[in-house]
Protein backbone atom coordinates (compact mmCIF):
# COMPACT_ATOMS: atom_id res chain seq x y z
CA UNK A 1 0.00 0.00 0.00
CA UNK A 2 2.77 2.43 0.97
CA UNK A 3 4.75 1.65 -2.18
CA UNK A 4 1.69 2.22 -4.38
CA UNK A 5 1.01 5.57 -2.69
CA UNK A 6 4.63 6.66 -3.13
CA UNK A 7 4.60 5.65 -6.81
CA UNK A 8 1.35 7.55 -7.32
CA UNK A 9 2.74 10.66 -5.62
CA UNK A 10 5.92 10.45 -7.68
CA UNK A 11 3.97 10.02 -10.91
CA UNK A 12 1.81 13.03 -10.05
CA UNK A 13 4.75 15.28 -10.93
CA UNK A 14 3.59 14.88 -14.54
CA UNK A 15 0.59 17.04 -13.65
CA UNK A 16 3.03 19.96 -13.88
CA UNK A 17 3.83 19.25 -17.55
CA UNK A 18 0.64 20.91 -18.91
CA UNK A 19 1.36 23.94 -16.71
CA UNK A 20 4.80 24.33 -18.29
CA UNK A 21 3.20 23.89 -21.71
CA UNK A 22 0.76 26.65 -20.74
CA UNK A 23 3.73 28.89 -19.99
CA UNK A 24 4.88 28.38 -23.57
CA UNK A 25 1.47 29.66 -24.70
CA UNK A 26 1.95 32.68 -22.43
CA UNK A 27 5.31 33.21 -24.15
CA UNK A 28 3.56 33.14 -27.51
CA UNK A 29 1.06 35.73 -26.24
CA UNK A 30 3.94 37.95 -25.09
CA UNK A 31 5.54 37.65 -28.53
CA UNK A 32 2.32 38.71 -30.19
CA UNK A 33 2.01 41.73 -27.85
CA UNK A 34 5.66 42.64 -28.47
CA UNK A 35 5.27 42.76 -32.24
CA UNK A 36 1.87 44.44 -31.98
CA UNK A 37 3.59 47.26 -30.08
CA UNK A 38 6.48 47.40 -32.58
CA UNK A 39 4.11 47.62 -35.56
CA UNK A 40 2.07 50.24 -33.71
CA UNK A 41 5.07 52.50 -33.03
CA UNK A 42 6.95 52.22 -36.35
CA UNK A 43 4.64 54.45 -38.43
CA UNK A 44 4.69 57.17 -35.77
CA UNK A 45 8.36 57.01 -34.79
CA UNK A 46 9.39 60.13 -36.74
CA UNK A 47 6.69 62.32 -35.20
CA UNK A 48 7.06 60.94 -31.69
CA UNK A 49 8.76 62.71 -28.78
CA UNK A 50 11.96 61.11 -27.57
CA UNK A 51 10.57 60.52 -24.07
CA UNK A 52 7.54 58.71 -25.50
CA UNK A 53 9.78 56.52 -27.65
CA UNK A 54 11.96 55.68 -24.64
CA UNK A 55 8.87 54.66 -22.67
CA UNK A 56 7.76 52.36 -25.49
CA UNK A 57 11.25 50.86 -25.79
CA UNK A 58 11.27 50.27 -22.02
CA UNK A 59 7.96 48.46 -22.41
CA UNK A 60 9.52 46.27 -25.10
CA UNK A 61 12.52 45.54 -22.86
CA UNK A 62 10.07 44.69 -20.09
CA UNK A 63 8.28 42.19 -22.35
CA UNK A 64 11.64 40.66 -23.33
CA UNK A 65 12.64 40.25 -19.66
CA UNK A 66 9.32 38.63 -18.81
CA UNK A 67 9.75 36.33 -21.82
CA UNK A 68 13.21 35.30 -20.64
CA UNK A 69 11.82 34.69 -17.17
CA UNK A 70 9.11 32.49 -18.64
CA UNK A 71 11.64 30.43 -20.61
CA UNK A 72 13.82 30.02 -17.54
CA UNK A 73 10.93 28.95 -15.30
CA UNK A 74 9.40 26.74 -17.97
CA UNK A 75 12.54 24.79 -18.91
CA UNK A 76 14.25 24.71 -15.54
CA UNK A 77 11.04 23.94 -13.67
CA UNK A 78 10.22 21.11 -16.04
CA UNK A 79 13.70 19.69 -15.70
CA UNK A 80 13.78 20.05 -11.89
CA UNK A 81 10.31 18.75 -11.13
CA UNK A 82 9.08 16.62 -14.04
CA UNK A 83 11.75 15.02 -16.22
CA UNK A 84 15.24 15.67 -17.57
CA UNK A 85 15.32 17.36 -20.95
CA UNK A 86 17.46 15.23 -23.25
CA UNK A 87 19.08 17.48 -25.86
CA UNK A 88 22.33 16.59 -27.62
CA UNK A 89 25.33 18.63 -26.50
CA UNK A 90 26.24 20.02 -29.94
CA UNK A 91 22.78 21.38 -30.76
CA UNK A 92 20.94 24.43 -29.44
CA UNK A 93 21.25 23.32 -25.80
CA UNK A 94 21.29 26.24 -23.41
CA UNK A 95 24.41 26.10 -21.25
CA UNK A 96 22.48 26.70 -18.01
CA UNK A 97 19.98 23.91 -18.70
CA UNK A 98 20.40 21.19 -16.12
CA UNK A 99 22.47 23.42 -13.83
CA UNK A 100 19.69 25.40 -12.12
CA UNK A 101 18.35 23.76 -9.01
CA UNK A 102 15.19 25.00 -7.31
CA UNK A 103 17.16 27.44 -5.10
CA UNK A 104 19.09 28.91 -8.03
CA UNK A 105 15.87 29.21 -10.00
CA UNK A 106 14.25 31.16 -7.16
CA UNK A 107 17.21 33.55 -7.08
CA UNK A 108 17.08 34.08 -10.84
CA UNK A 109 13.32 34.68 -10.69
CA UNK A 110 13.80 37.18 -7.85
CA UNK A 111 16.55 38.98 -9.79
CA UNK A 112 14.33 39.08 -12.88
CA UNK A 113 11.46 40.51 -10.86
CA UNK A 114 13.78 43.23 -9.52
CA UNK A 115 14.90 44.03 -13.08
CA UNK A 116 11.31 44.17 -14.32
CA UNK A 117 10.33 46.33 -11.35
CA UNK A 118 13.29 48.63 -12.10
CA UNK A 119 11.99 49.18 -15.62
CA UNK A 120 8.50 49.97 -14.31
CA UNK A 121 10.02 52.40 -11.81
CA UNK A 122 12.11 54.06 -14.53
CA UNK A 123 8.99 54.42 -16.67
CA UNK A 124 7.22 56.01 -13.71
CA UNK A 125 10.12 58.42 -13.14
CA UNK A 126 10.05 59.42 -16.81
CA UNK A 127 6.34 60.11 -16.43
CA UNK A 128 6.74 62.04 -13.14
CA UNK A 129 4.79 65.17 -14.21
CA UNK A 130 1.70 63.02 -14.78
CA UNK A 131 1.94 61.00 -11.55
CA UNK A 132 0.94 62.09 -8.06
CA UNK A 133 3.76 61.98 -5.50
CA UNK A 134 2.04 59.39 -3.31
CA UNK A 135 1.72 56.98 -6.25
CA UNK A 136 5.40 57.45 -7.11
CA UNK A 137 6.26 56.84 -3.45
CA UNK A 138 4.37 53.52 -3.54
CA UNK A 139 6.21 52.49 -6.71
CA UNK A 140 9.52 53.07 -4.91
CA UNK A 141 8.34 51.23 -1.78
CA UNK A 142 7.15 48.24 -3.81
CA UNK A 143 10.41 48.17 -5.78
CA UNK A 144 12.48 48.33 -2.59
CA UNK A 145 10.39 45.48 -1.19
CA UNK A 146 11.33 43.36 -4.22
CA UNK A 147 15.00 44.31 -3.81
CA UNK A 148 15.05 43.48 -0.09
CA UNK A 149 13.20 40.20 -0.74
CA UNK A 150 15.70 39.19 -3.42
CA UNK A 151 18.62 40.06 -1.15
CA UNK A 152 17.02 38.12 1.71
CA UNK A 153 16.50 35.07 -0.49
CA UNK A 154 20.12 35.24 -1.67
CA UNK A 155 21.34 35.53 1.92
CA UNK A 156 19.27 32.54 3.06
CA UNK A 157 20.49 30.51 0.09
CA UNK A 158 24.08 31.41 0.88
CA UNK A 159 23.61 30.40 4.52
CA UNK A 160 22.10 27.07 3.42
CA UNK A 161 25.09 26.25 1.19
CA UNK A 162 27.61 26.45 4.04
Amino acid sequence: MERTLENLLYASRWLLAPIYLGLSLALLALGIKFFQEVFHVLPAVLSMKEADLVLIVLSLVDIALVGGLLVMVMLSGYENFVSAIDIKEGSDKLDWLGKLDAGSLKQKVAASIVAISSIHLLKAFMNTPNLPNDKLMWYVIIHLTFVVSALGMALVDRMNRR
